[in-house]
């Protein structure tokens, strides 16, 4: 078979460029998943359920949690996270505040010497730099916000 070809070869090795930016590759070299290109259209919706669905279904979930960047904006991130039963996120902080909407499960997250148990609906909110971990009693998912100081306006 042949392959038409288009553009210079400079064009070529943009998009060939492009292709590795946006496929990560595993410890052997072998290509995961490609990930989508930066979500930071003025408007973004998304079904939940139908990326819960693709989350679990990926090989990246055997390892107990997979997760995908929703929304990137220069000041806000908003990560859906899968976890699989009994798997742990351990003590961790981030820069900016942050939220843990439970969309399905139940998880426990413990932060500033307290325990608050999550399920379906629950919604926590953690100022910034608050140590926290995070431990999935059942297979659960939620989403992650996290909105930087600073940023606003850039």
């Amino acid at each position: 078979s042949s392959v038409a070809r288009t553009g210079s070869p400079q064009d070529c090795v943009k998009v060939s460029f492009i292709m590795q930016l946006k496929t990560s590759s595993n410890e052997d070299g072998t290509p995961r998943r490609p990930h989508d290109p930066p979500k930071a259209d003025p408007v973004l919706e998304f079904d939940l359920a139908r990326e819960l669905r693709q989350l679990n279904n990926e090989p990246e979930r055997d390892s107990g949690q997979n997760a995908r960047t929703l929304v990137k904006f220069g000041d806000l991130r908003v990560i859906f996270i899968a976890l699989k039963k009994g798997s742990a996120m351990p003590d961790h902080h981030a820069k900016g505040s942050t939220s843990i909407h439970v969309v399905a499960g139940h998880i426990i997250v413990r932060a500033d010497g307290r325990t608050f148990n999550l399920h379906d609906g629950g919604l926590l909110a953690l100022d910034q730099n608050v140590l926290h971990d995070v431990t999935a009693v059942h297979d659960s998912a939620f989403l992650l916000t996290v909105a930087w100081p600073g940023e606003a306006g850039r």
